[in-house]
């Protein structure tokens, strides 16, 4: 039987967003699918495809379970499903949006999927009754950098929460670049966010800045040569941190003191590297930041930790 009378069998069969959520899952169960890019099982992977295909809230699964679809709709359900399974591309490239805490971002196969710690930790950390304990004062900050920027999605989220910040964002990535700025636009932060292509902070020559905001590649590469064809889909350059998964972040450790002013300080996702760092670096003041799915998988250091002294008055 082929591929088109296959999905004209279950454009026929399946009529309600339930049929398909099942379907789905059945299918991604016995492709043995692997998840992590914004879902963790075949289900939420399956609830996700399906209900940002639909464009309707990616989150709200329940009330509209049992609504019955358009035949427009079926199909592109059916064909999607299809594809998920067959060339096991992320559902995000699929349906060509992400999320961090919600908030959509534009996302293709010239960036690595957003996921990242640091969303979280902004959101919790700024949105709770009692402010931040280590992060500056979101309106007192007037320039942030996010340095491997990719898709943009930390720089956009910078330029909301720090509303009088000019907010530089930079990547290595002529094509990742290219996805940014639809996002720059898409969240209309174009008078806020200005891109840079360039290697770390080189393109930003002496600027200095409030903030430094960085998820940067930090797979070893071991772990790379046993990713899932999920992850391969993705743009290696975004994960490789080198042998042990460090390289970068060295770096950035051994840049951002001259480019921080005196109060500022550096938020970093480096994912399993903590014990490596620290005996690196022992005399490094590493502040670990706890999230839903991890505790060490991010750091916040100070200028001051990383010894950049105050000017005298």
């Amino acid at each position: 039987m082929s591929k088109v009378t296959d999905i004209d069998d279950i454009v026929s069969e399946l009529s309600t967003l339930r049929d398909y959520w099942r379907y789905a899952i059945s299918r991604f169960n016995a492709a043995n699918l692997s998840y992590g890019h914004g879902t963790t099982t075949a289900g939420d992977d399956a609830a996700f495809l399906l209900l940002d295909s639909l464009d309707l809230p990616i989150d709200a699964l329940d009330p509209f379970l049992d609504a019955r679809l358009l035949p427009s709709e079926r199909r592109l359900l059916a064909e999607r499903i299809e594809t998920r399974v067959t060339t096991r591309k992320p559902s995000a490239y699929l349906t060509g949006r992400s999320y961090i805490q919600g908030v959509r971002f534009h996302v293709d196969e010239r960036v690595i999927v957003p996921r990242s710690h640091i969303g979280e930790i902004l959101f919790s950390e700024y949105l709770s009754p009692q402010g931040s304990t280590y992060l500056p004062d979101p309106l007192s900050v007037e320039s942030a950098v996010d340095i491997c920027t990719g898709s943009g999605c930390l720089a956009v989220l910078a330029a909301k929460f720090f509303p009088n910040a000019a907010v530089d964002a930079v990547d290595l990535s002529a094509d990742a670049l290219e996805v940014a700025k639809l996002n720059v636009a898409e969240h209309e932060a174009e008078g806020q966010v200005t891109l840079h292509e360039g290697d770390l902070f080189t393109p930003l020559g002496k600027k200095k800045y409030d903030l430094i905001i960085t998820n940067p590649p930090y797979v070893d590469h071991e772990a790379m040569e046993g990713f899932p064809e999920e992850f391969r889909a993705e743009p290696a350059m975004a994960f490789d941190g080198g042998v042990d998964g460090l390289d970068i972040v060295r770096r950035l450790l051994a840049e951002a003191p001259r480019h921080l002013n005196p109060e500022g300080g550096m938020i970093c996702e480096i994912g399993s590297g903590r014990e490596i760092l620290e005996e690196e670096y022992p005399d490094l003041d590493f502040l670990w930041l706890e999230t839903a799915e991890s505790q060490d998988a991010v750091f916040w250091i100070s200028a001051e930790a990383l010894g950049v002294k105050a000017k005298k008055k």
